[in-house]
């Protein structure tokens, strides 16, 4: 499509990813500064076998609470996998590990995640959350709020790393619709995943879930229709950091590995996503947008504003409609979901619609 210039304003966005983030409010963090034990006021370690004698999905380590499997040093949690023999609640494994709860739950935000993971055949570190009504062997919160079995309480998978299929980040959602058989996943390829820190990230709103690695996004989850069985995503979840170790040939010289945490962040906003109205139409298109979004007739809104808000709706800019048609620019945004309020000057319209940038 040729536009006429002299009819419309072009909006520039320059922000930077780490500007956008500077909007959120951070809700919770952990920078794992100092050396020794974890915080005990911000995790759980999970420990408890629940079943009596393995792990889910037929995993072949113990998880403890031992400083020897997780710490902090130099600046980043490690969460140590080991070869040895150890033997709690009466069953010998030849494998520890450590799984931690968070204590902090929330409902909808942004969670960045900076790490670096073990490497190899048999090693599977995992990201990810849970719904706080879980009931679960040992989980943090099942004595308080344990009301509901997986996977109807809901699982988030922001990161997994299978160690034979070394590089590759996959991201999934467990509900009682996938429970059949159906997976809701997604992934990607990243370089050296073993040897460097990348930032594993969800956005997480009322409708939908969007999961990237530095930015590059190769998930959203934005099931149609939207009920009990596909969304059991709208009350809160808790973090888990966990490396397993697979039932598989693990190399003779394997002794030890670690995913290192740098940090996790999580960004809410006083103005919430819930907090926007449902749009009756969505007037800007391409939508979902690699480059550009137009807004063919912006006539009712001439005067009047145009307003850019994150995901959990901190504020990005606020532009004045000068013109009948507008394009917005949004090559310099990271990939994710917007939102893109219109209002007119005398505020007789408004109109909001959920843009996603490729």
């Amino acid at each position: 499509m040729k536009y006429i210039w002299t009819f419309c304003i072009f909006l520039s966005f320059v922000q930077t990813h780490q500007a956008q983030r500077a909007n959120y409010e951070l809700v919770w963090s952990d920078e794992f500064e100092g050396n020794g034990a974890i915080d005990p006021e911000k995790w759980h370690h999970q420990t408890q076998i629940p079943n009596g004698q393995s792990w889910y999905n037929g995993e072949i380590q113990h998880y403890t609470d031992r400083i020897e499997n997780s710490f902090v040093s130099e600046g980043t949690l490690k969460i140590m996998a080991k070869r040895e023999t150890y033997t709690n609640q009466g069953v010998t494994k030849d494998f520890t590990s450590a799984r931690l709860n968070s204590k902090f739950a929330f409902t909808y935000g942004r969670v960045v995640v900076r790490a670096k993971l073990p490497f190899g055949i048999g090693t599977w570190p995992a990201i990810w959350m849970l719904g706080k009504n879980i009931i679960e062997p040992g989980a943090y919160f099942t004595s308080t709020h344990g009301t509901t079995s997986w996977p109807a309480c809901g699982e988030i998978d922001i990161m997994e790393h299978w160690g034979n299929n070394q590089n590759y980040i996959s991201s999934a959602l467990h509900t009682p619709s996938s429970f059949g058989g159906t997976v809701n996943t997604g992934g990607q390829f990243v370089s050296n995943v073993s040897d460097e820190f990348h930032d594993y990230v969800l956005e997480w709103d009322e409708e939908r879930m969007i999961f990237s690695v530095d930015n590059i996004v190769h998930y959203t989850y934005q099931p149609d229709p939207q009920n009990m069985e596909t969304w059991p995503f709208d009350a809160d979840q808790y973090m888990l950091f966990n490396v397993a170790i697979l039932p598989e040939i693990i190399p003779t010289n394997f002794t030890e590995d670690a995913m290192e945490v740098d940090y996790i962040r999580i960004y809410q906003n006083n103005l919430a996503a819930g907090d926007f109205e449902q749009p009756l139409n969505q007037p800007w298109y391409p939508n979902p947008a690699r480059d550009h979004i137009t807004l063919q007739d912006a006539s009712d809104y001439m005067g009047g504003t145009v307003k850019i808000f994150g995901i959990d709706g901190a504020l990005i800019g606020v532009f004045e409609v000068s013109a009948t048609s507008l394009i917005l620019d949004m090559s310099s945004y990271a990939s994710g979901l917007y939102y893109v309020v219109l209002e007119s000057a005398s505020q007789r319209h408004t109109n909001t619609s959920k843009v996603i940038k490729f």
